[in-house]
């Protein structure tokens, strides 16, 4: 049984991402590893980072929340929390490239502050509310908790699932 978002505490976690979560997750990186990105358009990126121990070159396709034109900037989620590989390897200053589609460049990465988080799923969950079952029921799976998309729940998603924005550097 999971926990309802009313008295669980902030840092509750799943004990592991349920696999038909994974399973769709993980459609877009096998695009990617076939040279196929481009099929996705721009919903999707593909983040090349180094490991912060290993110094290994990893790549990690994530879905893209928002996209701001003016500056390039692409905007994604930690979707496994602050614990998520690729998201400690952005934090350990690396180098980053990010592919959209076809298009490939160098990176920079920050944090979104809350409020900018919270304005950015606000944006995402308007445009997509005919799916909003659906990423309600991908994000209750990915907090632990039950998400309803309130004011409230939004704020507390920016807390575990940080935002990154990519920038072109």
């Amino acid at each position: 049984m999971q926990p309802d978002a009313g008295g669980d505490p902030l840092n509750a976690r799943p004990a592991r991402v349920p696999s038909r979560v994974r399973l769709v997750l993980g459609l877009p990186r096998h695009l990617y590893a076939h040279g196929l990105g481009g099929l996705l358009g721009s919903r999707f990126l593909q983040l090349t980072h180094t490991g912060r121990r290993s110094g290994r070159r990893y790549d990690t396709v994530l879905e893209v929340v928002h996209h701001d034109r003016a500056s390039g900037e692409y905007v994604v989620v930690a979707g496994l929390g602050r614990e998520a590989d690729w998201y400690r390897n952005v934090r350990a200053g690396g180098p980053l490239a990010v592919t959209v589609g076809r298009r490939r460049f160098p990176a920079q990465a920050r944090e979104l502050d809350t409020d900018e988080a919270v304005a950015v799923l606000r944006g995402y969950e308007h445009r997509n509310r005919l799916v909003a079952p659906v990423i309600h029921r991908v994000l209750s799976g990915l907090l632990g908790w039950t998400y309803r998309g309130t004011s409230d729940q939004r704020r507390r998603l920016a807390h575990e699932l940080p935002l990154v924005g990519l920038r072109p550097h």
